[in-house]
């Protein structure tokens, strides 16, 4: 049974509607998976959707960590300064992992979820657990938050997209593929949606409709219907062996490394219901 680490700031709706469909497919078997622990960048009082996912985690019976990122950074401003300049990250955030790890260290997770987990993680931390995230962009496709992807595939007026799962490194959004799937946006009503957009420029698009854009709207929601279903298949994968992290290399289940997995077909019979 695969063990897993779930991290979440637990900051939304999305954050509880993530572990809750995942923790379902655990408990019925879908997953061959537990759980073993969630842990949280915020602790009980520092938001209320925070304290709602914390319900949501002690009602399914899951270990839950909590320590806070805000608390911690506050209380080293005076003592860490200066960043690490392998990676970029500001000190107390490097101090901050190790206190997590120990905080952690009585569990052994096979594999650790990022699920909306509002930090990016160093480099120890990633050498001790394999993590992966979610990317709402297939592979190659463009990096940032998921406004930033949508905007670059219409002003590169992309006929494709998806979304992926990769391996967490300390470089944002730039870890091993470790299953994808894809999406076509063009024909049927994206098609007219393009047509209507013409040759208007993203920055004019940006500023006088914004994210209200329909085109925009149909390619997000397009994508989110994905996700879940993405991340509920790759770690039915992991699960039984059909893929495998070892060294920081993504390998099928005869153990030759491949650039990521592709459940485009099951993904779309999970949203189609078949």
């Amino acid at each position: 049974m695969l063990d897993l680490g779930w991290f979440s700031t637990g900051r939304d709706e999305a954050a509880k509607l993530l572990l809750d469909t995942v923790y379902q497919h655990t408990k019925n078997g879908d997953i061959p998976a537990r759980i073993s622990f969630v842990f949280s960048n915020r602790e009980p009082g520092e938001s209320e959707q925070s304290d709602l996912f914390f319900s949501l985690v002690k009602s399914c019976g899951i270990p839950l960590v909590c320590f806070s990122s805000k608390e911690f950074q506050a209380k080293m401003s005076g003592k860490l300064k200066g960043t690490d300049q392998e990676t970029g990250l500001p000190l107390w955030r490097l101090e901050y992992d190790r206190q997590v790890m120990r905080l952690l260290s009585s569990f052994k997770p096979d594999l650790c979820v990022l699920a909306g987990y509002m930090l990016i993680v160093g480099k120890e931390m990633c050498r001790k657990y394999n993590m992966i995230n979610l990317h709402p962009a297939k592979p190659g496709g463009p990096k940032g938050t998921w406004q930033e992807v949508i905007w670059t595939l219409i002003q590169e007026r992309a006929r494709e997209t998806g979304v992926m799962v990769h391996l967490v490194t300390p470089e944002l959004d730039s870890g091993p593929v470790v299953t994808y799937c894809t999406f076509p946006i063009v024909g049927g009503s994206f098609d007219r949606l393009w047509q209507e957009l013409g040759s208007r420029p993203v920055t004019e698009i940006k500023r006088e409709e914004g994210e209200d854009n329909r085109l925009f709207r149909l390619i997000r929601q397009h994508g989110v219907i994905r996700e879940l279903p993405l991340i509920v298949a790759t770690l039915k994968a992991f699960a039984q062996g059909k893929i495998k992290i070892e060294n920081g290399i993504i390998l099928d289940n005869a153990g030759r490394p491949i650039a990521g997995y592709d459940l485009t077909e099951e993904v779309n019979r999970i949203v189609e219901g078949k």
